[in-house]
């Protein structure tokens, strides 16, 4: 499956000094990692959209701050392989077409070109492996059949759905991505898409890995029953057959941590006996409208499409995102968008009347510094402000300095000045 066009991400001068290296924030450990890059390298998996609903800021938010992570790295001259899947195979899909009435492979279609849309406006950079369940079903069969050769999954028997589930006590770490106890698990698990009552399991927290076939439901022929794959073990097979069994980083919305990630993680390391799948386990805050959650129950999305079409500025929204640093639960407001779309006129002003190269240059520095220091957005904007107030009140031409920093806003934040 394709993604989206990449945008033009400029160079900067190897003259305004060396990048910073990039640091963020590991859920697992709770403590800060520099991203490994051996070789110049790194690998990057984003979890990606389940195709039911229009691109709205929740969304929006997680996709720009890993943008911003690949931009830090690219900064760096490191090479990134970047994975994200699409869930084009689930229950909320299914569900959401038949009270619409429509095809669910028509609505996850159109959902998903929607999805490009508003990532091409955004600017996002796209992953070189955009990847739909339905095109790595093979995949995920694989991985299910070696997950149950070695004993870290099993059958349900005796059931008209004889579904296959992966143990918690596969591997002995069990729980270390999210450090949740059990409790938190179980509350977790009911609440996002677990099953901890079905029959026959083992554990009540043990993860559906291949679902049997049910009547009106898509299956694809497997050694095991037809079926479909289980949601957490997508993630898991499309993200190592791409880069290996570990990799620098999985990212993703805060309500991934439990059960998603930890059961992905889980699931990598039983079958290639690895110690952790991800170096680092990346985390974004949730979003909310005027102080209340974004949720599709309370109808209070804003949708990225709609914000576009609309008149305003992709880079004005993305200042408005960047107001907050990225694993805050954060507010959007008409007001907060009024404030990104000043902000962003400020700068563009301040770009054309520029003439201080070492003001420029210092700023480049903070930049990176503060961009590389777990993306730490508010304090990256506050130095373009206060950079954008020193300039002085002058009718003059673009000149070198106000060029330097065009180059660095757009290379390293993503906004066009």
């Amino acid at each position: 499956m394709h993604s989206w066009p990449r945008p033009e991400v400029p160079r900067l001068d190897p003259a305004l000094g060396a990048p910073v290296p990039l640091v963020l924030f590991d859920t697992s450990s709770q403590d800060y990692n520099v991203v490994s890059t051996p070789d110049g390298r790194a690998g990057m998996y984003v979890c990606g959209i389940t195709p039911y609903d229009a691109t709205h800021l929740g969304h929006a938010a997680t996709y720009l701050a890993f943008d911003l992570a690949y931009r830090q790295l690219l900064d760096n001259g490191v090479e990134v392989t970047y994975v994200q899947n699409i869930t084009d195979v689930d229950d909320p899909l299914f569900e959401r077409a038949e009270r619409d009435g429509v095809d669910w492979q028509e609505l996850g279609t159109s959902q998903i070109d929607l999805f490009r849309s508003d990532m091409e406006q955004l600017e996002v950079l796209p992953p070189q492996h955009y990847v739909g369940v339905m095109d790595a079903v093979d995949e995920v069969i694989a991985m299910v059949q070696g997950l149950l050769d070695n004993g870290s999954a099993y059958q349900i028997e005796g059931d008209e759905y004889p579904d296959v589930y992966a143990s918690i006590h596969a591997t002995e770490q069990f729980g270390y991505e999210s450090n949740y106890d059990r409790a938190t698990m179980e509350k977790f698990f009911a609440e996002r898409g677990g099953d901890p009552e079905r029959p026959g399991k083992r554990d009540p927290l043990d993860a559906l890995i291949w679902r049997a076939a049910r009547p009106g439901e898509p299956s694809w022929d497997a050694p095991f029953g037809a079926g479909r794959p289980g949601w957490h073990i997508e993630c898991s097979a499309i993200a190592t057959n791409r880069l290996g069994p570990t990799f620098a980083i999985q990212g993703g919305g805060s309500d991934l941590i439990f059960p998603h990630h930890e059961f992905s993680a889980a699931h990598a390391e039983a079958l290639h006996g690895v110690h952790r799948m991800a170096e680092t386990y990346v985390h974004t805050g949730m979003m909310s409208l005027n102080g209340v959650k974004m949720s599709k129950s309370l109808g209070n999305l804003v949708f990225v499409s709609k914000l576009t079409a609309a008149g305003h500025d992709p880079s004005a929204i993305r200042l408005g995102v960047f107001a907050h640093h990225y694993r805050s639960d954060r507010d959007w407001s008409d007001a907060g968008l009024t404030t990104a779309t000043l902000r962003l006129e400020r700068w563009r002003s301040a770009v054309q009347r520029a003439t201080d190269l070492t003001t420029a240059r210092a700023l480049v520095a903070e930049l990176r510094s503060a961009l590389a220091d777990d993306l730490d957005t508010p304090r990256a904007l506050s130095a373009v402000d206060a950079w954008a107030l020193s300039v002085a009140d002058e009718d003059v031409a673009e000149s070198e300095a106000g060029q330097i920093v065009r180059t660095a806003v757009h290379a390293l934040l993503g906004v066009r000045l």
